[in-house]
């Protein structure tokens, strides 16, 4: 039997240090105009790994005009030729430098296991293990239920899968983006579930969320951004003799493990406009 309370005191620690190529069937989609309702499922086995938070930078390809996504370095405290372009040219570029560098958007997101006890749009989703993808609305209320003014109410219950709360994800319309502000909790209730093998079952077969995302090395992140970005072949820089606009600093030897995972690859064009939305729960 878990110990739900000890297991919530890891799961809250490790949240408050922290305050590709992907298989998108993995992901909870949300549409704006419905209400999703989940189970937060927490790591039973290391409690501190219930959550990835992480970064990523996107833009659209000054090359061939499709999307760019990719998980940053950042995430494990490791350089980003992404990253150290952006600020250089943002700092002392000239105008059309700064202007371009404005277009690589650096988000902030969260993901984490759920199990879907609601999908309005796709019923095939219920009673399936999902990621749910989130930005700083949802993160908020997540933190006001395991420590903020609501604690009291919900706290450990969160991630209590068999008689916890449900997780209401309601997406609303504001202006030409959605919003996840009316979100909430549910106070405790019995979750009747035929998963097979039932709570222990669902505890097991969840994603391990450091394996989600392929992870480039600094060297492939800067074939990316000179690619994408600066419009210059890596073979181009390579025989080039002379300084050329290429995004980074030198070259460093440590590159990030493989056996993490990225949106390295151009997506379609469906999947920019879904990227872009869901990059909007990032802003406050």
């Amino acid at each position: 039997m878990t110990d739900i309370a000890t297991l919530f005191d890891s799961i809250k620690d490790s949240m408050e240090k922290t305050s590709g190529q992907n298989n998108r069937g993995q992901f909870l989609r949300t549409e704006v105009g419905n209400t999703y309702t989940v189970r937060l499922i927490p790591n039973v086995k290391d409690p501190g790994k219930t959550f990835f938070h992480y970064y990523t930078h996107g833009w659209t390809s000054f090359a061939t005009g499709q999307y760019i996504n990719q998980i940053s370095p950042n995430t494990w405290g490791e350089r980003d030729p992404i990253a150290e372009a952006r600020y250089r040219l943002s700092k002392t570029g000239d105008d059309e430098e700064k202007s371009k560098a404005s277009a690589i958007m650096r988000r902030e997101n969260w993901m984490v296991n759920v199990y879907v006890v609601n999908d309005p749009v796709n019923p095939d989703n219920n009673g399936t293990i999902k990621l749910l993808r989130f930005g700083r609305q949802l993160h908020k209320i997540i933190m006001d239920a395991m420590q903020g003014e609501e604690a009291e109410d919900f706290g450990p219950r969160i991630f209590d899968i068999a008689k916890g709360c449900d997780f209401r994800i309601k997406v609303e319309k504001q202006g030409d983006y959605p919003t996840y502000v009316s979100s909430k909790f549910g106070m405790p209730k019995a979750l009747s579930t035929d998963y097979e093998g039932g709570v222990n079952a669902i505890h097991k077969d969840a994603y391990d969320l450091e394996s989600v995302f392929t992870v480039k090395s600094y060297d492939e992140l800067k074939e990316v951004l000179n690619e994408h970005f600066f419009c210059v072949s890596n073979s181009e820089e390579n025989a080039s003799t002379t300084t050329s606009p290429v995004a980074a600093a030198p070259v460093v030897t440590e590159t990030v493990a493989t056996t993490r995972t990225s949106s390295s690859s151009p997506v379609s064009s469906d999947e920019d406009i879904d990227d872009l939305l869901a990059s909007l729960d990032n802003i406050s």
